[in-house]
């Protein structure tokens, strides 16, 4: 499985962003897609996970309330809608894929696309 993450750019603190993933290969219904995120300096995070089969969704109690996972699987595509957003989200952002489980541990993840930069301007 193979992913493209996109959507990241600048932005004001308040303001919103839609990142993108797409996998490239059979996302089975067993699996998640998650998103992570590495500050500069800083270990790489859970942000949000979604089932791929039944769709439950979980988030880093920093982002809930703000951020919203969602996936389309005709595209094989899981987003993450970001809204006020704030100069602490400020990040690469990763999207992964866990084949079996659940897991908020980026070691628990089988592959991984090659990151988005986010960056909120205060």
């Amino acid at each position: 499985v193979q992913l493209q993450a996109s959507g990241g750019g600048l932005v004001q603190a308040g303001g919103s962003l839609r990142l993108s993933c797409t996998a490239s290969g059979r996302i089975f219904s067993s699996s998640v897609m998650g998103w992570f995120r590495q500050a500069p300096g800083k270990e790489r995070e859970f942000v949000a996970a979604i089932r791929w089969g039944v769709g439950n969704t979980y988030y880093a109690d920093s982002v809930k309330g703000r951020f919203t996972i969602s996936r389309d699987s005709a595209k094989n595509t899981v987003y993450l809608q970001m809204n006020s957003l704030k100069p602490e989200d400020t990040a690469v952002y990763y999207c992964a894929v866990e084949r079996n489980g659940l897991s908020t541990k980026d070691s628990d993840y089988d592959y991984w696309g090659s990151g988005t930069q986010v960056t909120v301007s205060s």
